[in-house]
């Protein structure tokens, strides 16, 4: 297949449920693939690093969309990801990430897991109670989106009484980050941004009378102290929400779904503590939440003997980068027991994810929980995909759980 094509299909529904088939047909061109005039696709794990840590290649931000969607202020969802340190370069991505930087140290976060161990055994105690009659239970709903959005709304200091409405809300808003390619779904995303806005507005006037030892009671001090505008407050907290939970709920579903096929695997889980980072690892690398970057030219840069003019587009295809088989051999082979893999599943560079240390806790904490709680888990029918490509994900995960093991302490 010729590699724009190839590249076009990834935005089909077809693409978009089984990507993998075309991010080899890229590669079959090459690792670095000029697609079309001004835009070129890296396949290759060397080429996607490479990229990655570039300083002349830059995130798209308010510049980069001027350019390409001229009309992008006109979407309240949009703008907030622009006005947030995801969409935003240095200086400004430097100041805006350095006022949270310390609460996701992986210092920091250890001290999450007796939290998230709570939450995950009040979440199993859940499951037990509604499959104990055989009926099936969704686990992206009742397990993989629950957890991550009641440990982020913690650290963030929402209400928890409200988490399923965040979770519900973020979700809609995350679909912008596919671009402008669904205008229905684009409206969708921005009526939900404002929506969430607005709650946000009550938050901060209660976090200014009564601040707590929470992220976003920090960030209100910030914005006070005139370090940080408005928008930026806006865009960043629904950033840490939305991104704090729905690339975390794909992999612990995606971790779920492959312990359930794997059986053997399942019960090391259970029974082998050490074995749950290698096993989480190898999740990011087969099936990573997060598929797609992509960088733009600040200024001419040649790579791996390609010139790149300013203004070019680099698409980043990671998941394509995790599966090269340069570095990874037979890697559509599910492996946990790889050595040396480091998937490129959170990004590289200044904008390395900063939740990359929660999220593997999550799911390391997670996994080997719901696999010794429900030993005869098994699925009660086909797991279906989300419609989407750039944060890509499971939709349903039906099971039964079987004889439950001693219901936890509640």
């Amino acid at each position: 297949m010729d590699p724009r094509a190839a590249f076009e299909a990834l935005g089909t529904r077809e693409g978009r449920q089984d990507p993998y088939p075309y991010y080899d047909a890229i590669r079959a061109h090459g690792n670095l693939v000029p697609v079309k005039k001004g835009s070129l696709v890296a396949v290759g794990y060397r080429e996607c690093t490479r990229v990655l840590r570039e300083p002349a290649l830059q995130v798209q931000d308010g510049t980069a969309f001027d350019r390409v969607y001229p009309d992008w202020r006109s979407h309240s969802s949009v703008c907030a990801f622009t006005d947030s340190m995801l969409y935003s370069n240095p200086p400004k991505h430097t100041r805006q990430r350095g006022m949270v930087n310390a609460d996701f140290t992986p210092q920091q976060v250890a001290r999450m897991r007796p939290v998230i161990e709570d939450m995950t055994t009040r979440l199993l105690d859940r499951i037990a109670d509604l499959g104990a009659d055989g009926s099936p239970v969704n686990l992206m709903d009742e397990f993989a989106s629950r957890l991550p959005i009641a440990v982020v709304s913690a650290m963030l200091g929402f209400d928890a009484d409200r988490q399923v409405w965040f979770r519900d809300i973020a979700s809609a808003i995350a679909v912008s980050t596919d671009g402008f390619t669904d205008p229905a779904a684009l409206a969708t995303a921005d009526a939900a941004m404002d929506e969430l806005a607005d709650h946000f507005g009550d938050v901060i006037t209660r976090k200014r009378g009564c601040p707590a030892a929470d992220i976003v009671s920090a960030l209100v001090r910030l914005h006070d102290a005139a370090k940080l505008s408005h928008d930026e407050l806006i865009g960043n907290m629904m950033l840490l929400l939305t991104a704090g939970f729905e690339t975390t709920a794909f992999l612990i579903g995606d971790g779920a779904l492959m312990a359930i096929g794997n059986p053997h695997y399942a019960a090391r889980l259970r029974t082998q503590q050490p074995f749950a980072a290698a096993y989480v690892e190898e999740v990011l690398r087969f099936a990573p939440p997060v598929h797609v970057t992509s960088r733009w030219a600040a200024a001419d840069v040649t790579l791996f003997d390609q010139h790149i003019p300013a203004g070019s587009r680099v698409v980043v295809l990671l998941a394509a980068g995790n599966r090269d088989p340069r570095r990874y051999p037979d890697p559509n082979r599910f492996d946990p027991d790889r050595a040396n893999s480091q998937p490129l599943s959170f990004g590289g560079g200044v904008h390395f994810c900063l939740g990359a240390a929660l999220a593997r806790l999550e799911a390391q904490t997670a996994l080997p929980m719901l696999a010794r709680r429900f030993p005869q888990i098994m699925l009660a029918d086909t797991a279906t995909y989300r419609d989407r490509w750039v944060i890509r994900g499971l939709r349903t995960l039906p099971v039964t759980t079987g004889r439950a093991v001693t219901a936890s302490r509640r």
